[in-house]
């Protein structure tokens, strides 16, 4: 069981994560100080340090936690499943329950609109990308393990990985676009995407397989 102590610096931590999601959203990412943030939540600029080393770390946050959820998932996955399965898989069910995980920290309307904000700004989405750079390396040791292979020999892992963040990034842009994007929204478009990436790759182009857009 958590304890106070810790239950009070999860709340002070999520209180200065849905601080700082408004303001970036209401005056932008760029325009808003740690300061504001800090002052928004009746602390001192040393305790918002505490918590976050920057205003990108505070503003990837949640970002983080999905990421982590999905690592986590996909570890689980049976062992002799195909390694494109497991991803489709694991990201249905990281879908499952993650508007209660991510209430538990932001109110599910604002971290939609901070979605939108993340893909609208270049800063972020620079250390967005990074970020996925090192779950994709991640994933892809993970399915050499699984397989057998030697990752540094065998480039199916990363050439795989790499096609799936692609279309998972392609679709966060989509729902980026979108004004009122709900995370219902984002799961049919996600999965939308994924599904044309077999056929984006192999299929006959010659017919239509179908909108995906918001």
């Amino acid at each position: 069981m958590t304890g106070l102590r810790e239950r009070k610096k999860q709340r002070t931590r999520d209180a200065l994560i849905r601080a700082a999601h408004e303001l970036f959203i209401t005056q932008g990412y760029e325009a808003t100080t740690v300061d504001q943030i800090a002052e928004a939540v009746e602390v001192s600029q040393r305790t918002f340090f505490r918590y976050f080393t920057n205003k990108e770390e505070v503003a990837l946050f949640v970002q983080g936690m999905v990421t982590g959820r999905f690592q986590e998932a996909f570890r689980t996955r049976p062992i002799d499943e195909h390694p494109m399965e497991s991803l489709r898989h694991t990201l249905d069910a990281t879908w499952d329950g993650l508007s209660l995980a991510i209430g538990e920290i932001v109110p599910l309307e604002l971290h939609m609109k901070m979605w939108q904000v993340i893909e609208m700004t270049p800063a972020l989405v620079t250390a967005n990308l990074r970020l996925s750079l090192v779950m994709e390396e991640k994933l892809a040791m993970e399915i050499a393990r699984r397989t057998g292979v030697d990752i540094d020999r065998d480039p199916r892992p990363r050439v795989l990985v790499a096609a799936f963040a692609g279309v998972m990034s392609a679709a966060g842009r989509q729902v980026g676009l979108c004004g009122d994007a709900s995370l219902e929204t984002a799961r049919r478009v996600t999965n939308a995407y994924v599904d044309h990436l077999g056929p984006a790759l192999s299929a006959d182009w010659s017919r239509d397989h179908g909108s995906c857009t918001v």
